[in-house]
């Protein structure tokens, strides 16, 4: 029971003024001049005062509230290190157990670190969880929160909101050691075939120095082993293989005793990027389609165009001074001599033979494709003329050899059932209707036998597109000159920017436009796996997990030649997938995640806020094997830790429940006390 007095006036506080004060004044004028009666009417002004104040009596039924107890389980990757999730699961049962035994508290479990997020996964945020579990709770209810960790968390605050004990119960054993390697400069860019500097570091948590061994590896093969001090910050250089993504990957042995290897690795992902591509561009005989090409390549702003147009063949003298002329010589010896090597792509549009390169400059030509250069060739009738330069000793480099015809007629060029499956034209817009969605076309030149894969087809079936490869270059014919009629927009266009550009760039070797190509990457914590194809059906996709587990992703189709499969993660790291002969590397989550960077367990992360909030931090691990203090209710300021327990602070807050109201001056009480006071006055004064 709880009994308090609580005044309900009768009248509001003005009036009470009104009527108390002259009355107040005179009762106390008549005391201070000794007049008979005054101390009656003194007596009779408090009795009608507190007739007037109405004080009553409460008796409070109050429900007493608990106090909000929060357990905090770091779930997190590192706390699967050793014994630790047996040391946490054995520490939060006995916890649960002793929270129990007292109804002051209500206890509140929350586990943290095996949400979706990659980002929420990459880090420890106990703190973060520790406020999520409070949030709906007033400060005066909390009764204090208990930490199941290995210590290692990133969201520690310098002074702690929290006003109860922080205890942290901390995982792991002592005198744990771990050697790690990390990334300490890495850039995310750099330039295709150049060399890259980067910066790393061999850290020991022993103090130990000396050296180790480095195994440098770019895109999943090893390119070097580098001896690093450790503890010192190392130069290191590599090459950029390719354009797009490359993650180089740097990883160091297991030392005897040694915690963990999960940070043994350090990865950098560069985006690589190609210095401006050489494209000479070479016309036969000026024609409507030439500026097609041409303006074309001059709008990609990562090509360098070198382009010449034979407008005066040697057959056609008539005189003219040479220095009259206005046109430069055609630097034959430069281009096909001196630097054919310095040009990515040569692009042959309606050139024929005309005795304007040297017969020996073909053979330089053949060479430059079989030794990894790229031809195009952009055909016309001269393609099947005399002085084709089939006739050359070009021929070695060529996928097709004329057959003298020329068709004239109107056609939609259509994709073949491998084009369809091909990255250069699959998908091209307006391909999916019958008839295609674009313009016709009004000639083709006829070849026969061709090598290599015909991806767009003319007229009965006769090839219009075909790539091919030569040794370690690249070969693509055009059987058409009349890509200009898509350009102009004759019956609606056609994509000629696109498909232009996908030629010019699978010829160059662009990665994105393999027909055979695996690729993966990290969205989240989900891996997405691509396979380009020009089978029918590749097969599932392996998949080694950084932990060393193998999963098998199947692959569906997505359209054609396009595979796509994906798969939930658990882990944090660096995924290998192989899919028949190609592989691939990923990396699921952030790079280099604070999670891996130190995995020691410690007791100095969080002993300063729980110290400041008059907790305290100790190992779980004992000589007997995992050890749980008692859990003790103390309050107000109590200490809350001593040597083999932990205190929680309880609550005074309650719930009012009822009330039970007794009217003191109320009813036939009241009354007869107030006629007795001015009766005795009156008798007084009657006197």
């Amino acid at each position: 029971m709880n009994w308090s007095i609580s005044l309900e006036p009768l009248l509001s506080w003005t009036w009470l003024a009104i009527v108390l004060i002259p009355i107040a004044l005179v009762a106390v004028v008549g005391i201070l001049l000794r007049q008979r009666g005054a101390l009656l009417r003194f007596a009779a002004l408090i009795a009608l005062a507190l007739a007037l104040l109405n004080p009553v009596l409460l008796d409070e039924l109050r429900e007493p509230l608990k106090s909000v107890v929060a357990v905090v389980v770091d779930r997190s990757q590192s706390q699967e290190i050793g014994d630790r999730t047996a040391q946490t699961e054995e520490a939060l049962t006995a916890v649960q157990e002793r929270l129990a035994r007292f109804k002051e508290f209500e206890v509140r479990v929350v586990e943290t670190g095996k949400a979706d997020s990659a980002d929420e996964r990459a880090e420890t945020r106990l703190f973060g969880a520790l406020d999520s579990a409070f949030r709906d709770v007033p400060p005066s209810r909390i009764g204090g929160a208990v930490m199941i960790t290995d210590g290692q968390v990133h969201d520690t605050p310098a002074a702690p909101a929290l006003n109860a004990p922080l205890h942290a119960l901390i995982t792991g054993e002592e005198g744990e050691k771990d050697r790690r390697i990390r990334f300490e400069r890495a850039p995310r860019f750099g330039l295709v075939d150049k060399p890259l500097d980067l910066t790393y570091r061999v850290l020991d948590t022993t103090g130990a120095r000396g050296t180790a061994q480095v195994r440098v590896s770019v895109n999943g093969e090893q390119v070097a082993v580098e001896s690093a001090n450790i503890g010192q910050e190392m130069p290191l250089q590599v090459i950029v293989p390719s354009a797009g993504q490359n993650i180089i990957e740097l990883s160091i042995e297991r030392t005897d005793g040694e915690l963990t290897d999960v940070n043994n690795k350090a990865i950098a992902i560069v985006d690589g990027i190609r210095e401006n591509l050489r494209v000479l561009l070479v016309s036969g005989e000026p024609h409507a389609g030439e500026r097609t090409w041409r303006n074309l390549l001059k709008s990609d702003a990562s090509v360098d165009l070198v382009h010449f147009t034979i407008l005066r063949p040697p057959e056609k003298q008539d005189g003219t001074p040479i220095n009259e002329l206005s046109l430069i010589a055609f630097p034959t010896r430069e281009l096909f001599v001196e630097r054919i090597n310095d040009f990515d792509l040569i692009i042959f549009d309606r050139y024929q033979h005309r005795d304007v390169l040297p017969i020996l400059y073909y053979d330089y030509i053949a060479e430059y494709v079989e030794k990894g250069g790229a031809l195009l060739i952009a055909a016309g009738p001269e393609y099947a003329g005399e002085q084709s330069i089939s006739r050359t000793p070009l021929m070695a480099a060529l996928p097709a050899m004329p057959t003298g015809d020329v068709i004239e007629e109107g056609f939609y060029p259509r994709l073949t059932d491998l084009g369809k499956r091909h990255p250069v034209t699959r998908g091209l817009e307006g391909s999916a209707s019958e008839p295609p969605h674009w313009s016709r076309w009004f000639r083709l030149v006829g070849i026969e036998d061709p090598e290599g894969e015909t991806v767009m087809k003319g007229p009965g079936d006769r090839p219009l597109l075909v790539l091919d490869r030569k040794g370690e270059g690249r070969v693509g014919m055009f059987l058409s000159d009349q890509g200009w009629l898509w350009a102009r927009g004759f019956e609606g266009g056609g994509p000629h920017v696109s498909l232009y550009r996908r030629i010019a760039h699978w010829l160059m070797k662009e990665p994105e436009l393999e027909e055979e190509r695996l690729t993966a990457a990290g969205r989240g914590m989900t891996l997405d796996i691509n396979r380009q194809t020009m089978s029918d059906d590749p097969g599932p996709a392996q998949v080694i997990t950084p932990s060393g587990k193998a999963m098998t992703v199947p692959l569906a189709s997505s359209s054609a030649g396009l595979f796509t499969g994906s798969v939930e993660t658990r882990e944090i790291g660096l995924y290998q997938i192989a899919n028949g002969d190609l592989t691939a590397l990923a990396h699921v989550g952030p790079i280099n995640a604070p999670e891996f960077a130190d995995t020691v367990s410690t007791e100095n992360v969080l002993r300063r806020p729980a110290e400041a909030t008059g907790g305290s931090v100790r190992r779980l691990e004992g000589l007997t094997g995992v050890s749980v203090p008692g859990v003790v209710p103390v309050r107000g300021t109590a200490a809350a830790s001593g040597r083999d327990w932990i205190g929680l602070r309880t609550t005074n807050d309650s719930v009012l429940k009822a009330v039970t109201r007794v009217p003191l001056f109320g009813g036939f009480f009241g009354l007869g006390l107030l006629l007795l006071a001015l009766g005795s006055m009156w008798y007084r004064e009657g006197r």
